[in-house]
């Protein structure tokens, strides 16, 4: 037990130290670049250097800027997609959680269909109908993430609501707003918050493969999945373009799933008292 209490307390630290890095990364590339997205002043192709620490692409643009502005981009549609799938999420599960049975099954059914269509076919579908932009590629990975969390929601309130702590609380009067906020929340977030972090991560891939593919941020923006694209053709001569970024998207994932974790096992007080 102690190993293993020590294997997620570990977990936990190096997911923060990655993610972490990540973002203090993403924030300096907001006020701070080696060199502009559109200089191409650095040879094409050419091998790490001091000027240029990991080389330039095949146009001559320096890599280390267009990973930091990958970073960005990265965090900013993991945070805004999850913020879009929870809320939507979390308001659709809670309407089925306590709805009539009609509506309820009308709302599960309509879940199942959404989750019934990967998330990524899902977000092309819609980045296909609205254009290619970081907007676009936002909103559409996080409605495709939301049924996944409004199910959660769904499953998670019905099994609380058949307590027998909901049935006395009703039957002492407790009116149903605060019923939710002193009985369902608090026993509902603990798995609600390892699967938004395990969501964190799904987004970061699902921006990656949308830019991949030529439907996520356009350019000049230089997403992680771009430069997958544009470094599979010269990966035999140049590859630490196709390395690195594939190497921080890799970080990424892992760095949320250890977080995913740490929390689980911080805040779910099934697991506290089994220590």
């Amino acid at each position: 037990m102690k190993a293993s209490k020590a294997h997620r307390s570990w977990s936990l630290i190096i997911g923060l130290a990655i993610i972490s890095t990540i973002i203090l990364v993403a924030l300096i590339s907001w006020i701070w670049l080696p060199y502009s997205l559109d200089n191409t002043d650095g040879g094409r192709l050419s091998q790490p250097s001091a000027a240029h620490w990991l080389g330039t692409d095949k146009l001559g643009r320096d890599l280390v800027s267009r990973l930091m502005v990958g970073a960005r981009i990265a965090l900013t549609v993991g945070f805004s997609a999850v913020l879009i799938a929870g809320v939507v999420g979390l308001t659709l599960g809670m309407a089925a959680g306590f709805a009539q049975k009609w509506l309820d099954e009308s709302l599960s059914a309509l879940l199942d269909i959404l989750i019934a269509f990967p998330t990524l076919l899902l977000a092309m579908l819609i980045v296909a109908a609205r254009g290619s932009s970081l907007t676009s590629a936002i909103f559409a990975i996080g409605f495709g993430m939301s049924a996944i969390i409004a199910r959660l929601t769904r499953l998670l309130v019905k099994r609380v609501l058949s307590k027998d702590f909901i049935t006395a609380s009703r039957a002492s009067g407790t009116s149903w707003p605060r019923i939710i906020a002193l009985h369902v929340l608090p026993n509902i977030w603990p798995t609600l918050i390892v699967s938004f972090a395990l969501q964190f991560g799904l987004a970061g891939l699902a921006e990656a493969s949308l830019s991949y593919l030529g439907l996520g941020a356009p350019p000049p923006n230089a997403s992680w999945g771009s430069l997958l694209q544009e470094a599979q053709a010269t990966v035999m001569t140049s590859p630490i373009a196709a390395i690195a970024p594939g190497l921080l998207l890799v970080s990424l994932v892992i760095s949320v799933n250890l977080i995913a974790d740490g929390l689980r096992e911080v805040a779910d007080p099934t697991l506290r008292r089994a220590r």
